[in-house]
């Protein structure tokens, strides 16, 4: 393929020649362009994955905290004067019963996931679309 060079002018190149130097030229922009995106989704990638990392322990740190909330809370019902057994069970059973009303309000708002009803709708009317498109004297796009 030609290459323009500094001295020389693009109308004395013939068709043939331009051609292959637009096609080089745009070969180019793409493997840059791919190499840029490559770029960015390294680094989109590493950033996803510390932040990741992150999450998993402030939930173990979360849940380290729950459980030393829950024996505090238990502590301080025996310092009321409930049996230290009586007391776990009464921390075990308020965990139970948030547990019960977390699972139904997730059951509810799982039954109302309509699952991409418009998305399928569309999907269905493109092939008769693109099939009878426009008037009488516009051909189909398909046959």
């Amino acid at each position: 393929m030609s290459e323009a060079t500094p001295g020389e002018r693009v109308e004395d190149k013939s068709l043939g020649e331009l051609v292959a130097l637009a096609s080089s030229n745009v070969s180019d922009l793409v493997r840059a362009e791919m190499e840029l995106a490559k770029m960015e989704l390294k680094s989109d990638a590493r950033k996803g994955a510390i932040s990741g990392v992150m999450l998993v322990i402030a939930a173990v740190m979360g849940g380290i905290i729950v459980i030393l909330l829950s024996i505090s809370l238990a502590f301080g019902l025996i310092e009321l004067g409930i049996w230290p057994w009586l007391a776990f069970l009464i921390v075990a059973v308020l965990y139970g019963l948030l547990a019960v009303v977390l699972g139904l309000i997730a059951k509810r708002l799982i039954g109302k996931i309509e699952g991409a009803k418009r998305t399928r709708r569309t999907l269905k009317d493109t092939p008769g679309a693109l099939r009878h498109r426009g008037g009488a004297d516009t051909p189909a796009l398909t046959d």
